[in-house]
């Protein structure tokens, strides 16, 4: 049993970033044709077009701020011309700020986080939803955190983002399962990516000591998860969050 996305479309959002590289890559590697969206780094998304293209699948580069709708509908244009109908939608794209407590966080970080994970989400399916549903299916994949459990000091917008985004996946699954279109997510733990490894800072022994497994996750572990809920082996499984945090969070049943 194989991962077989050949003839499928994906698009990435904030695919040019650390962990948006990886999955472009696995989703490519089972077979996928890939958008690569980027919002501010072209030399990035140009230089993993390459090397997609390379991988014998086609590959296109689209800039677009996904908090804003008619940039978002206008990136679909121009995929669906240069690759066809999008199949595929991971939502990977969101705002970096300066994590403090909720007293000091400047209000402008919590509509920044409502923009780039409510908003986003919302946008991306109104662009390419309707496409799914003439096509009889398709697959949206929202990236999450495990933080949005654990609801630590200092990170009140990025969870208040987060938690924002679940609900919009979880009505939006309701609503469009009938069309055969899955909504989940992906929570990633604190992941080993690129940057770490060129920075040998891979381990963190207090954060692997709170981890069942003991250790941190790589950015690969994430990326295979993306590509199985992408996939018709995930054809039955809608509305889930689904930690990638070797146990350092698990959802009540």
């Amino acid at each position: 049993m194989q991962i077989n996305l050949s003839g499928k479309t994906a698009l990435i959002t904030g695919a040019s970033g650390q962990l948006g590289r990886v999955m472009a890559r696995t989703l490519a590697s089972c077979g996928a044709n890939v958008a690569i969206h980027y919002r501010g780094n072209a030399a990035k998304a140009e230089e993993l077009k390459s090397e997609l293209e390379e991988m014998g699948v086609r590959a296109l580069t689209v800039q677009a701020d996904v908090t804003k709708l008619d940039d978002v509908l206008a990136m679909k244009d121009t995929v669906n011309a240069g690759l066809g109908a999008v199949d595929i939608v991971v939502a990977n794209a969101v705002i970096q700020y300066q994590w403090t407590s909720v007293l000091e966080q400047a209000v402008e970080d919590y509509v920044g986080q409502f923009e780039s994970c409510v908003l986003q989400s919302v946008h991306l399916a109104k662009a390419f939803v309707p496409d799914m549903i003439a096509k009889g299916g398709g697959r949206l994949v929202g990236i999450n955190t495990e933080c949005a459990m654990q609801n630590f000091p200092t990170q009140s917008a990025y969870v208040a983002g987060k938690r924002g985004m679940d609900g919009v996946y979880r009505v939006l699954a309701k609503e469009v399962g009938e069309h055969q279109i899955t909504v989940n997510q992906v929570a990633p733990g604190w992941t080993i990516s690129e940057r770490d490894r060129e920075a040998g800072t891979e381990r963190s022994e207090s954060y692997e000591s709170t981890v069942p497994l003991k250790r941190r996750g790589t950015d690969q572990e994430i990326a295979n998860v993306v590509a199985f809920l992408a996939s018709d082996l995930a054809s039955f499984i809608t509305g889930a969050y689904v930690p990638v945090s070797g146990g350092n969070v698990m959802p009540a049943i």
